[in-house]
């Protein structure tokens, strides 16, 4: 097929993929609105066309949280990744490496941190839940930091699951989901080939590596149910932050108050996201909780965005909105099912020639040149 955007990896991985693998990664909260939303908002956000603002050179470099990279842009955490493409984790760091990004290995990868930080070329960031088993995330903290990753990134809008519908109907969920699992993979042969017998062991690998027994996928729900904490507030994040001597970033920020929380707390950076709309359905996107967190928080720490990012234009759009970088989630896992690392690297390739073009039409040179002025005006 051809690619020529990230849409089109979308329907190579719909294609390539065993449905309950698609639609957990497609899917949302609820009725979707928020999911919706993400996407929906940030492309009605008008770029401001100049001309004649010499644009022959321009960078899409940046530096983050002391970090030099070669577009404001990461790859989120993502959950199960190694279960769409052989080793996933391992090939989409490979990937973001080679073009000069960071890659967030998920607390439930299916590779261990040790094998995907060995595997890649550059550090990679870590993402962390808040989990009742303390034990746990001390373990995850240490393992990761003599791996040699430095920045973390701490998920706090996840005390509870969101509730997902599609994942009840796809196979992922529900009491006949290993009937369905089965056949879905017997159909889906390129899969089967490539993750489901040469891309095992199929666990959950830093779990696994703590207990020191498989964590298997069909544990995997039931677990994180199990080891949510609902009753995490800023003061049980406190040892985190004495214990991590790296940046942390807070990720699911999505009300102003909250972001001036995290500023008090010490965070070196915040993620303003709403989980992909994966988790409390009808609330605010991304696009639309940002300008004023912004206007709140801009130069105190830095400012993350993601959820509803699905091309170069919409980085542009984010950083003009006021992030300082920006994230990839499912983009990423489409362009991995639909190629392999091969295909994470080219999706890359796609965002930042759409960069410099929407860059060049407005007249940015520079990342720092991207600003609320690039925009015809701000959103209400």
């Amino acid at each position: 097929m051809i690619i020529s955007s990230i849409s089109d990896y979308r329907e190579g991985a719909r294609r390539r993929l065993p449905p309950f693998l698609f639609h957990y990664i497609d899917g949302g909260a609820y009725a979707e609105y928020t999911l919706g939303r993400n996407v929906s908002d940030l492309s009605r956000i008008e770029l401001r066309q100049r001309i004649l603002k010499n644009v022959a050179e321009l960078s899409t470099e940046t530096e983050v949280l002391g970090q030099k990279f070669a577009m404001p842009l990461a790859l989120s955490p993502v959950g199960l990744t190694g279960m769409y493409a052989r080793r996933g984790e391992v090939q989409a760091a490979k990937a973001a490496a080679s073009r000069g990004i960071p890659f967030t290995l998920s607390t439930v990868s299916v590779c261990p941190i040790e094998e995907v930080q060995a595997a890649s070329p550059a550090p990679i960031w870590f993402q962390l839940y808040v989990l009742k088993d303390r034990g746990f995330m001390k373990n995850a903290l240490e393992r990761a930091w003599a791996a040699g990753i430095r920045t973390l990134v701490f998920t706090v809008d996840m005390p509870v699951p969101g509730a997902r519908y599609r994942d009840r109907h796809s196979g992922m969920s529900g009491p006949d989901a290993k009937l369905k699992q089965y056949w879905q993979a017997v159909t889906h042969p390129f899969w089967a080939w490539d993750v489901g017998l040469n891309g095992r062991p199929h666990d959950l690998g830093n779990i696994s590596k703590y207990r020191g027994t498989p964590t298997k996928l069909e544990d995997y729900i039931g677990w994180l149910g199990a080891n949510f904490d609902a009753s995490i507030s800023w003061q049980d994040l406190e040892w985190i932050r004495e214990f991590w001597k790296g940046p942390m970033l807070i990720k699911g920020i999505l009300d102003v108050e909250d972001a001036r929380d995290a500023v008090r707390f010490g965070a070196d950076g915040i993620i303003v996201s709403n989980h992909g709309g994966r988790q409390l359905d009808g609330v605010l996107s991304s696009a639309r909780a940002l300008p004023a967190i912004a206007d709140a928080v801009k130069g105190d720490l830095t400012i993350v965005a993601d959820s509803g990012l699905r091309s170069g234009l919409d980085v542009v759009r984010m950083l003009a909105l006021g992030a300082d970088l920006t994230m990839m989630g499912r983009a990423f896992i489409y362009a991995l099912a639909t190629a392999g690392e091969a295909g994470v690297a080219n999706m890359l390739d796609l965002v930042k020639k759409e960069m410099q073009v929407a860059m060049a039409l407005t007249g940015a040179r520079s990342i720092s040149e991207i600003t609320r002025n690039s925009l015809v005006q701000s959103p209400s």
